[in-house]
């Protein structure tokens, strides 16, 4: 990939985004259920590394969701 924003940050950061009416704790909770769902397992982990790895372009809710993700069931 050369430069620019990884597609699952991206994708992360608009479903972000449509959940901005929320608090921050509610909207990465739905967004973390979101990605539960929908996401391949290997797009969930490439969002959880980027996020562990201090990411700057990533939306302060989906770094939460990602985290969310990270928690045990």
């Amino acid at each position: 990939m050369s430069g620019g924003v990884p597609p699952y940050v991206r994708l992360a950061n608009e479903i972000a985004a449509q959940f901005a009416h929320r608090t921050p704790d509610e909207a990465a909770t739905a967004i973390a259920n979101h990605l539960k769902a929908v996401w391949d397992p290997r797009m969930k982990q490439a969002l959880i590394t980027h996020a562990n790895s201090g990411a700057t372009d990533l939306d302060p809710t989906a770094a939460l969701a990602a985290k969310k993700l990270q928690a045990p069931s």
